[in-house]
C-alpha cells in the first residue's frame, strides 16, 4: 500500500510538471475573426471585384449583364451609422450585382477579386486575378448578403495549398434584406502539414450566385458586404521559427550572394 501511495504522488507531480511546462496533449488555439474584405472600395482596398455570367446571360445593346457597382448601402445591424460613413469618416459601401438571363435554369454569376495595384512580391499586375489569403487555420467563412426573397443560393470557392478547389455553400437567398451567411470549412480540407511551415492556409478565389429553374431570372439584384473568416491563428513558436516566414525565406533565397550555383 505504501508503494502505491508513493506511485500516485509521483504521477500527480509528473502531471503538474507537464502542465506547467506546456507539454500536454491538449490542443492550443487562438481564434480570431478576420475581415477579409469590406467592399468599401477606398484607398485601403487591395481588390476590385468583377462578375461573369453563364451561357444564357442577357445581352442588350445598352446594358451588358451581369453588372457590378459599389453602393453606399450596408446592414444597419452591423454598422450604426447615420450618415453612411464609419468612425473615421470613410464611406461605407457594399458590392451590388445586377443579373439577368434569357432562360430559366441553373444559371450562375461568378463574383471574383482582381488586384487594384501591382504586387511585385507575387509577380502580378493590377487587374490580374487575385486569391485572397486567409491567415491561420480557417474554421468558417461569413458574408453579409442582401436578398430579395428569390430562391437563389450563394457558394464560396476556396483553394488549398495543393491547388485543389472546393465549393462551400454559404446559404440560400429566399429572404428579404440583409442576413449574415456562414459556410463551415470542413476538416477534410488540408490546412496544415507534418513539416515546417506547419500552417498551410486556404485562399478564397470567388463566389457564385446560383438561380433555380422555377425562379424568375429576367432582372435581379444581390448585394455583398463584410466578408470575414473565423480562423485559428495560433502558431507553434520554436528556435528558428522565423525562417518559416515566406517573406524571410524569399529574402534569403533571392539574394545572389547567399548561395552557389547549385552544381
Amino acid at each position: 500500500m505504501k508503494h502505491d501511495s508513493v506511485r500516485v504522488v509521483c504521477l500527480i507531480l509528473m502531471a503538474c510538471i507537464a502542465t506547467a511546462s506546456g507539454f500536454t496533449d491538449e490542443p492550443v488555439h487562438s481564434f480570431e475573426t478576420i475581415i477579409l474584405e469590406s467592399f468599401d472600395h477606398n484607398d485601403q482596398s487591395q481588390y476590385d471585384w468583377k462578375v461573369e455570367g453563364s451561357k444564357f446571360i442577357t445581352k442588350t445593346g445598352s446594358v451588358t449583364y451581369p453588372r457590378v457597382a459599389y453602393a453606399n448601402e450596408y446592414p444597419s445591424s452591423l454598422f450604426l451609422s447615420k450618415d453612411g460613413k464609419d468612425a473615421n469618416g470613410n464611406t461605407l459601401n457594399s458590392l451590388g450585382i445586377n443579373g439577368a438571363f434569357d432562360r430559366n435554369g441553373y444559371n450562375w454569376i461568378d463574383v471574383y477579386p482582381v488586384l487594384i495595384a501591382d504586387d511585385p512580391s507575387i509577380g502580378k499586375q493590377a487587374g490580374d486575378l487575385a486569391e485572397i489569403p486567409i491567415r491561420g487555420k480557417s474554421s468558417s467563412i461569413s458574408l453579409w448578403v442582401w436578398g430579395a426573397n428569390l430562391d437563389y443560393s450563394v457558394d464560396v470557392y476556396v483553394k488549398d495549398y495543393q491547388g485543389i478547389v472546393y465549393r462551400l455553400k454559404l446559404g440560400d437567398l429566399n429572404y428579404t434584406g440583409w442576413r449574415k451567411l456562414t459556410a463551415k470549412v470542413p476538416a477534410n480540407i488540408p490546412q496544415s502539414h507534418k513539416s515546417a511551415p506547419y500552417l498551410r492556409p486556404i485562399r478564397l478565389i470567388k463566389f457564385r450566385i446560383w438561380t433555380k429553374p422555377y425562379e424568375q431570372v429576367n432582372d435581379f439584384y444581390v448585394y455583398f458586404d463584410q466578408l470575414t473568416a473565423l480562423t485559428d491563428v495560433y502558431e507553434l513558436i520554436y528556435d528558428g521559427s522565423a525562417i518559416e516566414n515566406s517573406a524571410k525565406r524569399a529574402d534569403i533565397w533571392s539574394n545572389d550572394d547567399n548561395g552557389g550555383s547549385g552544381q
